[in-house]
């Protein structure tokens, strides 16, 4: 009897202490092995066994390393073909006998439909969740990219341009999006440092890598390897993107704006399009029009959205958004800041090429020591700015000043001498202040945006960093290529005037600093 008695105690032992185990599949449905132990299951039972109070609100969505790492692909391509074709304009003119105002639709199509759409893109995501128009944007732009790379006469590279700056502007507003609703504190100031850092390097390697492709003329594509090499790349992060990145939306989704959002893009055209395209049709009467029309459809603009949001609506800009004080001073930030950075890009380019006799890799290898100091400051960004605070944005701006005039002195004493090495000091200094500028402008931005409008304010800073860059290209190259007579000496002037300019927006990014307050972000 007593060893019956002991028998049942041990049983009773064993039953107390062996783990229940809690089945998290379909009810009814048989174990497959992967059922959760007890022990690892916190809080109060209910009624689902998922050990969580299903009045709870959800978990916030998490991005993980390799998140982060497949958005920040998605923010890469972009600003790639952003700049990238510049190096290719050339060998894309002889071959398909395009002409000048053609090849600068190739590169205004682009930047017009991507700055036009991209609030929009952030509207939508936040309505119908920026994972899957991170997806949409990213397989259109993959299927544009080849539409590009096999277009068989210019005015189809254009129309192909113009649907793979739209199928961008589908996927980039996600990027910060998910990284502002899926990130917090050091990690989320980290991933905007990474963001900052990724949109800098890929202007200057779009430069370098498209000088290299089409100097390897790789299967004999020559510049359309430019375009191919998106598609295995975007296909890449399309997969990545489907096992790694959280879904996210706003939690009160708002509908589309449709009368600010033409009217918008209205703005947009009637500004950049005449800048893109005046100089090179020799500015005929409809260019002198929409330019006079261009801040007509910006106060009409400004006037239906400040209606749309004392009625109650959802306009596509909220007037509460860009009153807010970090979002206000962030983008006064970054219209000099991106205008001047585009222009720079471009004349730099050209002037390389056509004024020293550089060969397309020659001259993207000049840009080389910007993208290396630009990636060490942002790294090294999000810490400094914990520790001095607004003072890193003004040194920044200082730096990229110093930088930017040693330069201006390299070009004006070596000319027509100037290479790669003599151009290495100016370089550096001024990449590494774009650097600190850049990684911090994103946290001075969209620090006070709540969350359910992530994709808003990220839309509206992309849009205006991408409408600052097509203005740099359009009015520094536009008086660049104007001073600029066919003897190189003319050229130096001409460089000479535009990068003059440029140091003055940098002057101007500098007093503004002084307005941040000492905490930034």
């Amino acid at each position: 009897m007593n060893e019956r008695i002991a028998h049942t105690q041990t049983l009773t032992t064993r039953a107390a202490v062996r783990p229940r185990v809690i089945r998290v599949g379909t009810p009814g449905a048989p174990s497959t092995g992967t059922e959760a132990a007890g022990p690892n299951v916190t809080g109060p039972k209910t009624a689902t066994g998922t050990g969580r109070d299903p009045a709870a609100p959800p978990a916030p969505p998490r991005l993980g390393p390799l998140g982060l790492l497949t958005v920040l692909l998605g923010a890469a391509l972009p600003m790639l073909d952003f700049f990238i074709v510049n190096v290719a304009l050339p060998t894309i003119d002889r071959d398909l006998n395009a002409g000048p105002a053609v090849l600068e639709m190739v590169v205004a199509g682009y930047g017009v439909a991507y700055a036009v759409l991209l609030v929009l893109g952030g509207r939508l995501g936040d309505t119908f969740g920026r994972r899957r128009l991170f997806l949409v944007g990213t397989a259109a732009f993959a299927v544009t990219s080849l539409a590009c790379g096999v277009a068989p006469t210019a005015w189809t590279l254009v129309a192909a341009r113009t649907a793979q700056g739209a199928a961008a502007a589908l996927m980039l507003p996600q990027v910060l999006a998910t990284i502002h609703a899926a990130t917090s504190g050091e990690r989320r100031a980290r991933a905007l440092g990474l963001y900052g850092a990724t949109g800098g390097i890929s202007s200057v390697v779009g430069q370098v890598l498209g000088g290299l492709l089409v100097a390897a003329n790789v299967a004999g594509t020559g510049w359309r390897s430019i375009f191919l090499v998106n598609v295995p790349v975007a296909l890449l992060g399309l997969v990545l993107a489907l096992r790694t990145v959280p879904e996210s939306r706003a939690e009160r989704p708002a509908g589309v704006d449709a009368p600010g959002t033409a009217l918008l893009g209205a703005s947009l055209l009637a500004l950049l399009l005449p800048l893109t395209e005046g100089r090179a049709m020799g500015w005929p009467l409809w260019t002198w029009l929409s330019l006079a029309a261009a801040p007509v459809a910006i106060a009409a603009f400004l006037l239906v959205e400040r209606r749309a949001e004392r009625r109650g609506g959802t306009p596509l800009v909220p007037p509460s958004l860009v009153r807010l004080p970090g979002v206000r001073t962030g983008l006064a930030l970054a219209v000099p800041l991106f205008t001047g950075f585009g222009g720079f890009m471009f004349v730099v380019a050209v002037a390389l090429q056509q004024g020293l006799r550089l060969g397309p890799v020659e001259a993207g290898s000049a840009l080389v020591p910007m993208a290396a100091a630009f990636l060490a400051a942002s790294l090294a960004g999000p810490r400094l700015v914990g520790r001095f605070g607004r003072r890193v944005v003004t040194a920044g701006a200082v730096l990229q000043g110093l930088g930017l005039a040693g330069v201006i002195v390299t070009f004006a004493s070596d000319w027509p001498h100037v290479g790669p090495w003599q151009l290495l000091p100016g370089m550096a200094v001024l990449g590494f202040g774009q650097g600190l500028l850049l990684t911090t402008l994103f946290r001075i931005v969209l620090a006070d945006v709540p969350a359910e409008r992530a994709g808003v304010g990220s839309g509206v800073l992309v849009t205006t960093q991408q409408s600052c860059l097509a203005l740099g290209v359009a009015t520094l190259g536009t008086l660049f290529l104007s001073l600029a007579p066919q003897s190189a000496l003319g050229m130096r002037d001409a460089l000479l005037a535009a990068l003059a300019v440029q140091l003055a927006g940098v002057g101007v990014t500098a007093l503004l600093s002084l307005r941040l307050p000492r905490t930034v972000g």
